[in-house]
């Protein structure tokens, strides 16, 4: 069973996935971690980010995992624990490098469905439903008006030196929407068999308690 969880940042589908996913009992996956760790690599290894070539020869050579630990997912790469370098602002703003490269993309694909082939999974991501697994049984896509995610994410970074102004994080969000949407391989779309759901004036708990709903009797077809 696949339970695919796209939208935009800032929509609240890493929350929700994780949540989702452990009330469950399930796989959780985070696709999204999987460029950051690759992003992360390649600037280690001061790879040319707009070489698509060389950007493949590091995926080709590069072993990304990920490990449920009581403090939350841990992310790895080549047995190094990245969950926080790969959170840091500088593979941020860089990862779109990674994501607007086709054979990236596709060599990141492979990995996703080689890993939830091994079990049930809520997979989140920008791409899930529509090009990673099309055929998922139940398929939900996150959204909020775009001043409302701007605000979840500087309250995220919100620093005692005011280091991320609120302007600053509506305009990245801004810039992040037109990529993730306009770029030619896998853009961000809606699936016509995806359930839409505003979260802009819902909490986590009242989003997840609807897609729960919706799941439900495919859990119990399941058993």
């Amino acid at each position: 069973m696949i339970i695919a969880i796209d939208g935009p940042a800032g929509s609240g589908k890493s929350t929700v996935a994780k949540i989702l996913a452990k009330h469950l009992g399930i796989r959780y996956l985070d696709t999204g971690a999987m460029y950051r760790a690759l992003t992360w690599k390649a600037m280690q290894h001061n790879v040319n980010l707009d070489d698509e070539n060389a950007l493949c020869r590091v995926m080709e050579q590069t072993q990304i995992y990920f490990q449920s630990e009581e403090k939350g997912l841990q992310v790895f790469v080549d047995g190094r624990n990245v969950t926080k370098e790969i959170r840091s602002p500088s593979v941020t703003n860089n990862t779109h490098h990674i994501s607007g490269k086709p054979g990236v993309r596709a060599m990141l694909v492979n990995l996703q469905r080689k890993i939830v082939s091994k079990g049930n999974t809520v997979a989140e991501g920008r791409d899930i439903g529509t090009v990673v697994f099309p055929h998922a049984e139940k398929k939900f896509f996150l959204d909020a008006r775009i001043e409302t995610r701007a605000k979840r994410r500087f309250r995220e970074r919100e620093t005692p030196d005011n280091e991320n102004s609120f302007d600053s994080v509506i305009k990245e969000i801004a810039l992040r929407d037109q990529r993730d949407t306009t770029r030619k391989d896998s853009p961000l779309k809606i699936s016509d068999d995806s359930i839409y759901i505003d979260t802009t004036n819902l909490t986590i708990n009242e989003v997840i308690h609807r897609i729960i709903k919706e799941v439900t009797p495919l859990i119990k077809n399941k058993v």
